[in-house]
């Protein structure tokens, strides 16, 4: 015969497993949001990437993404897609992030999730925007909804860390990207006849996931030298998808009016020190102040702009004044092959914890920013 001690130990035995067992079935399905979600990687700024999945009996019955910013949102998506509208009041919705409450170009999930009367809300993460931040969930609670937060939460919160360092840092997301030769040097020694004409250091395949990562970010930055030397196009060509906003440093107005990165195809953001500059459609002057918190003063500028990541491309003075300042998130890095002997230095960074891959016979190296 069981004591009592006994029974009580097993019933909370079952319980815990009950617990791990929704935790886990939770967990299944927050996966499978964040998996819709990378379907709008690129394309949904300055919205964060966002999925979602309706389930009945553990089976979806209806799932989406945020795939455009002005489109519909992904819980919008994923109730449009269910068939029988009926089984919503009997339903599980998961998202990966907090669903909004307030009215932008589209209403509040809240209120859609409200109006279809879903009872039960596994939401990943809160969103950090301002906006919302809370209000969402508050907002469900008091509709009467069942609503869990935290399943993945980090998971949930690397999926959109850009969108994340934006809100909480009041700053773009900052990726430092160079190439350098096996010596150590961004750039040879240049002869007369190597003017504006580039030194490759890496093979064609990674320059198209240059090309790739460009049309991933926001912005992308180069500093005065690097324009003038290289007279860089900085946009999309060996990938497809959207050109990111060019943002260049030209403190002394240094660069030619008949470089690239003046031709008005894409928006361009141009810092000057001058206030004789004129701002047209697609390129805009900013002065700032160069000689004292020349970083504070670029990101604050683009933080007003809404951009939420950026590439910095260089040079290596512009890499170095980021890295000195420890302001940047990730660095990706290309050691190619060959040897320089003199030239321009690369950047110097401490590859703490740094992910090693390879693109033929170009390294990768990946370094994260946990300072």
């Amino acid at each position: 015969m069981f004591c009592f001690a006994t029974i009580i130990t097993i019933l909370d035995s079952k319980l815990k497993n009950n617990y791990f067992c929704r935790v886990n079935i939770h967990e299944k399905y927050i996966k499978r949001c964040i998996e819709l979600a990378k379907n709008g990687f690129g394309t949904t700024y300055p919205n964060p990437m966002v999925g979602s999945v309706i389930v009945y009996e553990d089976k979806i019955i209806g799932e989406g993404w945020h795939k455009k910013a002005g489109e519909p949102h992904a819980e919008v998506n994923a109730v449009r897609s269910v068939k029988d509208k009926s089984l919503l009041k009997k339903a599980t919705i998961y998202v990966s992030l907090e669903p909004c409450s307030h009215f932008g170009k589209t209403p509040p999930c809240c209120d859609l999730i409200i109006a279809n009367e879903i009872p039960n809300v596994i939401v990943g993460t809160v969103d950090p925007n301002e906006k919302v931040a809370g209000r969402g969930i508050k907002k469900l609670v008091e509709a009467g909804a069942n609503v869990t937060v935290g399943i993945l939460e980090d998971e949930c919160n690397e999926l959109n860390k850009r969108f994340f360092t934006f809100h909480k840092k009041k700053r773009p997301y900052i990726i430092l990207k160079w190439a350098e030769s096996q010596d150590g040097f961004l750039a040879p020694e240049k002869a007369d006849d190597q003017e504006r004409k580039p030194v490759w250091i890496t093979n064609k395949y990674s320059r198209q996931l240059v090309h790739k990562w460009r049309s991933e970010e926001q912005a992308i930055l180069a500093g005065t030298q690097t324009v003038v030397d290289d007279n860089p196009k900085l946009n999309v060509r060996d990938w497809s998808g959207n050109n990111p906003v060019r943002v260049i440093l030209d403190q002394n107005n240094r660069i030619s009016k008949d470089s690239f990165v003046f031709d008005e195809s894409v928006k361009t953001i141009v810092f000057s020190k001058s206030e004789e500059n004129v701002s047209t459609e697609n390129t805009i002057f900013e002065k700032i102040d160069f000689d004292e918190n020349m970083i504070e003063n670029i990101l604050s500028v683009l933080y007003q702009h809404q951009i939420q990541s950026i590439i910095i491309e260089g040079g290596r003075q512009t890499l170095q004044s980021f890295i000195d300042q420890n302001i940047w998130d990730e660095a990706r890095i290309f050691v190619g092959k060959n040897t320089f002997e003199k030239g321009t230095k690369a950047p110097k960074l401490q590859k703490k914890n740094a992910i090693k891959t390879y693109i033929q016979n170009d390294e990768l190296i990946y370094v994260r920013n946990n300072d």
